[in-house]
């Protein structure tokens, strides 16, 4: 009878009452399944809203096209930053699906701030005509830009809570020891860009459209009930799901084995590990009482090896030499994660660049599309809605890969991945080179209509279609499908069992980064180009007077750079788990 439930229990996991998980009742693609529905749903609260809110932040708040920018990208990147805060708590102190529950909470209140806010004139600053060049608006300041950005900080620390634990609690679902349960989880982080991308559809379409024409209190309100809608549509799923019970701070086990290699490195060997030192095998781990009785010691992660391997051997001094103190004591399999986090730290940072690109999106190129022809028919397109394209690109490319492109790599590479994690990445940087191209020929032929037309300081529209934008959308959505979903489940399934939520949240990290560093290349752009005879290429309220087309001939050379970088790393990443060869 003991013997039968040892064998039905998910060993390591735990349902939402925080009872043993059971083979039989949960996990699996139909819990999994819950989550994608959540993921449309919570994607569409926070793009509905991201990626026009540059416009509101220009025209309702009154700031310059630069710093709308700017703090646009900040917003963004303090999101996607804040889900290494999401996925450390989820690895150290709660579950998954607890830190959900709590973010998507946090989320709804700081949507009703801003939703408060804009519905009421009060709490904005006074109209005025945003489209004459050089007129005078006062920009947002005091209580009301506290509040405004106490609202879009709340909404910030929710979606970080939200990204960092909800694509490991779905990735969580799968059994990893069997050939068909890592399938089903590829095909699941698939699926989870689809999702986010049909989320993201419904957002620059329908939610946007309302904003422009109907009120920016209309657009707020629609992410407000569906983030607060998510909330039971997640609840509904709770008896399927399994969660990895918590282990401890991540973070910690990192900090004891670097300390230990560095000072345990300077302590005297006993002789016995001096003997142990001289012999033709390496000294095996201290094994302690409490790892003895670790219930995940099943789990092939936590199987101990003889010797730590040759890999980054300064972090061998850590079991190979006395500890100087009790605390700084480390098992191989301390060691081996460590490496395994140091490994992927070079493809991650590769993946920033990337998303810098990315960060254009939600502001450069939405003020682009503003000062072009939006008519399509009879139809005035709103400029945030122009991640359309990429957006049904990608939920056509996403089934497509899964299902075609996929199994006939199989077929062709013998291999049970088909086409690599770190392959799809590289294919998403290409693609990232290519946009930034693109975008910079778009820039030029943009300002020259401006000039041939005498519309550089109008503020009329220009007579060429915001279609010439939608390519860069294009290149870059598609390089967002290759390199995100790759992303995710690169660090999903190469992390420790133990770091699994926090790895993940590096692919938001990096995306943090990104918007950071798109603000830090703005000032950094700003600071050089300016001075007594030369104006500034990012600088004033005329977008005609950017030279942005430069800004993004040096992205396109930063990228091709960055690229470079990451060949290098990725031809020496030596894959840690079953499937991918190369």
């Amino acid at each position: 009878m003991e013997e039968g439930y040892e064998q039905e229990r998910w060993v390591g996991y735990v349902d939402w009452r925080n009872r043993p998980a059971l083979r039989s009742r949960h996990g699996g693609m139909l819990a999994a399944s819950f989550v994608l529905v959540v993921e449309i749903m919570e994607n569409l609260a926070f793009l509905a809203n991201t990626s026009n809110l540059v416009t509101y932040l220009q025209h309702f708040m009154h700031l310059s096209p630069a710093r709308s920018a700017t703090s646009v990208t900040n917003f963004m990147g303090t999101a996607f930053l804040l889900a290494l805060l999401g996925g450390f708590l989820s690895d150290a102190f709660f579950t998954t699906y607890l830190i959900y529950l709590i973010s998507a909470f946090i989320e709804f209140l700081g949507l009703v701030i801003l939703t408060a806010q804009a519905k009421s004139s009060a709490l904005k600053p006074p109209s005025c005509d945003t489209t004459i060049t050089n007129s005078s608006c006062q920009e947002v300041s005091g209580g009301k830009a506290a509040m405004l950005f106490a609202g879009l900080y709340l909404v910030a620390l929710g979606v970080g809570g939200i990204k960092g634990s909800l694509p490991a609690h779905g990735a969580e679902q799968f059994d990893e020891n069997t050939v068909p349960g890592r399938k089903a989880r590829s095909t699941f982080f698939n699926y989870f860009v689809f999702c986010l991308s049909c989320g993201g559809l419904i957002a620059v379409t329908m939610v946007v459209w309302v904003e422009d024409n109907k009120g920016w209190q209309w657009g707020f309100g629609i992410s407000t009930i569906t983030i607060l809608l998510s909330i039971p549509v997640f609840l509904a799923g709770s008896t399927t799901y399994r969660s990895k019970i918590p282990s401890g701070s991540p973070l910690t086990t990192i900090a004891k084995v670097l300390v230990a290699a560095i000072f345990n490195g300077h302590a005297a060997q006993s002789p016995s590990n001096a003997i142990a030192d001289m012999a033709p095998s390496p000294v095996k781990t201290i094994q302690t009482e409490e790892l003895a009785k670790d219930e995940d010691t099943t789990n092939k992660d936590m199987v101990e090896t003889e010797a730590p391997s040759k890999e980054l051997k300064f972090l061998n001094r850590a079991v190979e030499r006395n500890a100087i103190h009790k605390a700084l004591l480390c098992t191989t399999q301390e060691v081996e994660e460590v490496k395994i986090v140091i490994r992927i730290l070079p493809i991650f940072l590769s993946t920033i660049m990337l998303n810098c690109c990315l960060a254009q999106l939600t502001t450069f190129s939405v003020q682009q599309a503003a000062t072009m022809d939006t008519r399509v028919g009879g139809l005035t397109v709103p400029p945030a809605s122009l991640p359309v394209f990429p957006v049904v690109f990608i939920m056509i490319l996403a089934p497509l890969y899964d299902h075609v492109i996929v199994p006939f790599a199989r077929k062709v590479t013998k291999t049970e991945m088909g086409i690599t994690h770190l392959q799809r990445i590289g294919v998403g940087l290409l693609l990232s080179i290519v946009a930034m191209a693109v975008a910079a020929l778009v820039e030029i032929k943009r300002k020259r209509v401006a000039r041939s037309s005498g519309l550089v300081d109008s503020g009329e529209p220009l007579p060429i279609t915001f279609f010439w934008v939608a390519l860069q959308y294009l290149f870059l959505g598609s390089a967002d499908l290759f390199t995100l979903a790759g992303l995710l489940e690169f660090f999903f399934a190469e992390a420790p069992s133990g770091m699994r939520s926090l790895a993940t949240s590096l692919s938001w990290a990096s995306l943090a980064m990104g918007y950071y560093l798109s603000s830090v290349l703005v000032s950094i752009v700003n600071d050089i180009t300016g001075g007594a005879h030369h104006m500034k290429w990012l600088a004033g309220s005329n977008l005609n007077r950017y030279h942005l087309e430069r800004f993004y001939w040096l992205m396109c050379v930063l990228s091709a750079l960055n690229f470079g970088n990451f060949l290098f790393w990725a031809s020496r990443y030596r894959y840690r788990t079953a499937g991918p060869k190369g």
